[in-house]
């Protein structure tokens, strides 16, 4: 049996999570976020689910709303990626003893509908935050809350997954213990570090933008060239979100100064001065996959071209299909591009939770079955 498990996103952005969920056969009910211009794009994009605005520092009056909002669904899963900014703790075991209300909220969500499943996504650094406490803290949150909970050993890596980035991501995972649902194991990287797609292999089709700054809406101009190119472009007939920045002659000269995966480092002396710190000045390599992706502070250039990466081109290093329309200013659909968790990484997840969850139900139907007969043999 097959099973089109209901999910909600918490502090959804642009939908990142969303779209992997959506892609593994999902069904997507609602995105929660305080962002407007994310919540458009969250709307446009994930079909059939509601982009609902909810301040989730106020976690009691967020979730009446949300249920609200549900008609009654129920959920099977949640997903959530809330930020850790001033994580503070003040017990050892339960997270409501937390500063950071915006992790309470998930408990609390994860509390009131009781999914089957749930998943968090979060930086690197939380894992070692107070030499562990606050993963700890979680972990043991919820499983006094009846939920076996996977953390990954260590953060996954998105180029693992087909996703042309070097972009790193920790997760909680957690299965109701009460349906036979036991430890879940993430999965295994899908490419070696040989395999990984570089930026040119994810981005070389995209309109160089050399004799203007393009338009929100293009024509493509050439056949995808690569596999990666092929799977972006499915159900797209347009180019969507492809502007260029106009830049200086100075900054563009400084940029030409930059070899092909160099940085500031690699410039003459006297030049660029004013920015110097890791990601400055940083050109990707067209033969290897890209930096974290930012929100815009224009740090990272195309491998190629002496300019700054378009919203679509950093969509394109995050796993976004060429179809997923980012809405708002430019400088917002950059900020909901840098902040999105890559599509193809979060499907990677979803999948195997998928697999997890249907071994869980068939596991509890052979119970029930294994029952119902034992009832037979002693009423005979």
């Amino acid at each position: 049996m097959i099973n089109n498990y209901n999910v909600i996103d918490l502090f959804s952005g642009a939908g990142g999570l969303s779209q992997g969920f959506v892609q593994a056969g999902y069904n997507v009910l609602a995105g929660i976020d305080y962002d407007d211009a994310a919540l458009k794009t969250y709307g446009h994009n994930i079909k059939g689910a509601l982009a609902l605005k909810e301040d989730l520092f106020d976690e009691k009056k967020s979730i009446k709303d949300i249920e609200y909002n549900l008609k009654g669904n129920k959920v099977d899963v949640i997903i959530a990626g809330p930020p850790c900014q001033g994580f503070s703790l003040t017990g050892s075991r339960d997270i409501n003893d937390s500063r950071n209300k915006l992790y309470v909220a998930v408990v609390h969500a994860v509390e009131h509908f009781r999914p089957k499943a749930f998943l968090i996504e979060n930086v690197p650094g939380m894992a070692t935050l107070y030499k562990g406490a606050v993963k700890q803290q979680i972990i043991n949150t919820f499983e006094d809350m009846g939920y076996a909970v996977s953390v990954t050993s260590k953060p996954l890596l998105a180029a693992d997954y087909g996703v042309p980035q070097m972009r790193k991501r920790m997760f909680f995972v957690g299965f109701l213990k009460n349906l036979n649902y036991d430890y879940f194991e993430f999965p295994e990287a899908y490419l070696s570090k040989e395999e990984y797609i570089g930026t040119a292999e994810a981005i070389s089709d995209l309109p160089s933008l050399e004799d203007s700054l393009g338009e929100n809406i293009m024509e493509y101009e050439v056949k995808p060239q690569s596999e990666y190119q092929k799977l972006m472009r499915i159900n797209s007939k347009y180019i969507y979100n492809h502007v260029g920045t106009k830049h200086t002659d100075e900054v563009k000269w400084v940029i030409s100064q930059v070899p092909e995966g160099g940085n500031y480092k690699d410039l003459p002396v006297g030049v660029g001065e004013s920015r110097k710190f890791n990601e400055a000045w940083t050109r990707y390599h067209s033969k290897k996959p890209s930096r974290t992706i930012d929100t815009g502070h224009r740090n990272h250039f195309h491998y190629k071209w002496n300019r700054v990466p378009t919203v679509r081109e950093n969509a394109r290093l995050q796993s976004f299909p060429d179809k997923y329309q980012f809405l708002g200013t430019k400088t917002q659909q950059n900020k909901q591009v840098g902040n999105a968790v890559p599509p193809l990484l979060a499907q990677a997840i979803a999948d195997k939770m998928f697999k997890h969850l249907e071994e869980g139900y068939k596991s509890t139907e052979n119970k029930t079955i294994v029952h119902y007969a034992e009832q037979i043999e002693l009423n005979i």
